[in-house]
């Protein structure tokens, strides 16, 4: 009986399970509808958590996970990775003159301008407010200022809001960088960024700087941390060793090429001397210093690329090809941007030719936004260039010489520069 009973149970649980099956089959195609609509409304829950509505641009949400992503991504790969924290200047006092509506349309459009003068793997995020980030993937701090530069300027010549109201606006930037800036994980980062930014405003805002020009330590200095940065001092030395040797072959290089007396190594030389003069008595580091001596040896290798025609021209200059020899910085840095160890040195040439007023090239930028270093090299290089001759003039004497570069205080040059400069020329025997 009892053999009987397991039987007829065993067969009624086949019938049931046979039955479950069938109506699986049928509810099966039912819940994959349901996931896949499910997928879709996820995706835009996801949308709307991560994306800024008024802007566009991702949100602090979406922030947190890429910049981790992107910092373990650089760590493990041994890339470069920057971040540029951006605050508006001022903001304040534009919603409080023409109303919340028109700050919120301001904002509308600096965002369309950052995303629109970033590379296309670059990330644009409303961090909050008029606060805005940037992460630059596989960009090392030479590359991020120049980056960060470039926006600036561009931003600064735009004019926001409407037919109505219009009004330019200033950026203060603060840049960090890995592995420049020795961060451990991705929130340091943001931090530094943050504390940058602070400096920025301090100083008057409308500005980029980077962890050059702040002291940052949250903690004391351990043993083992002096003995990294012991060992860091003896490759630094050594890479600037390499980088002094690099930059003798090029000047060597240089010297065997068809450029005349005019634009020869002896000149980039003697600015050289003049620069690094300058920047010892700003007291500048040995590390700004090497740079600007680097960077003085290397400033016009880019009239390379210029015509032996135009350059040795006995005449003025016509406008087409002024507008050529405008060009040189560029080719410069197009020359020595395959070369790593040079990479710092970018922002100083390309900007040497910027003037204090804002009338010079290839950006236009103005006062303290041209980099000090470019700041230091173009009064050096003035200097010499008016000394020496050249096929359509003849040398001026030391004297006139340092009357012009007077006279050009504040609208050429960086005043502070140009007294510095004048007082190391009196004192030369």
């Amino acid at each position: 009986m009892k053999r009987k009973s397991e039987k007829i149970v065993k067969q009624v649980n086949i019938t049931e399970h046979n039955k479950t099956e069938e109506e699986l089959k049928q509810s099966e195609e039912k819940y994959r509808k349901l996931y896949e609509e499910l997928k879709e409304v996820n995706k835009e829950l996801r949308e709307l958590i991560i994306i800024d509505p008024h802007t566009e641009l991702y949100n602090f949400r979406y922030f947190e996970e890429v910049v981790e992503k992107e910092f373990e991504y650089a760590k493990r790969y041994s890339h470069s990775l920057s971040l540029v924290m951006i605050d508006i200047d001022y903001f304040k006092s534009i919603n409080d003159v023409y109303d919340h509506q028109f700050g919120d349309l301001v904002l509308k459009q600096l965002a369309k301008q950052l995303k629109g003068n970033v590379r296309r793997y670059d990330t644009v995020i409303r961090f909050g407010g008029e606060e805005f980030v940037i992460i630059f993937p596989g960009v090392d701090r030479a590359e991020a200022l120049n980056l960060s530069n470039k926006i600036l300027s561009t931003v600064n010549s735009y004019n926001f809001g409407n037919e109505e109201h219009s009004v330019r606006l200033r950026l203060s930037m603060g840049i960090t960088s890995y592995p420049e800036d020795r961060v451990t994980k991705a929130t340091d980062l943001l931090d530094f960024a943050d504390q940058i930014l602070h400096k920025v405003k301090e100083d008057g805002g409308n500005r980029v700087y980077s962890s050059n020009n702040i002291k940052i330590r949250k903690t004391p200095i351990s043993e083992d941390e002096k003995k990294v940065k012991s060992l860091k001092e003896m490759l630094d030395e050594i890479t600037r060793r390499a980088n002094q040797t690099l930059i003798k072959t090029i000047s060597a290089f240089i010297k065997t090429i068809d450029i005349e007396s005019v634009y020869t190594v002896e000149h980039s030389e003697k600015v050289s001397k003049y620069a690094v003069k300058i920047s010892k008595i700003l007291d500048l580091s040995e590390n700004e210093i090497g740079l600007i001596e680097e960077a003085s040896l290397l400033h016009d290798i880019g009239k390379i690329g210029i015509s032996r025609k135009i350059l040795f021209k006995n005449g003025k200059l016509t406008e087409e090809e002024y507008e050529r020899v405008k060009k040189h910085p560029e080719i410069a840095v197009d020359i020595i941007r395959s070369i790593r160890n040079l990479h710092s040195v970018i922002p100083i040439i390309l900007h040497h030719h910027e003037r204090w007023n804002g009338k010079g090239y290839p950006d236009g930028l103005k006062g303290e936004d041209i980099p000090l270093e470019a700041r230091i090299i173009t009064v050096a290089d003035v200097y010499h260039a008016l000394t020496s001759n050249r096929p359509y003039r003849k040398a001026y004497s030391k004297n006139e010489a340092m009357e012009i570069i007077k006279n050009s205080s504040g609208t050429d040059f960086d005043p502070k520069i140009v007294e510095i400069f004048l007082k190391i020329l009196r004192e030369e025997k």
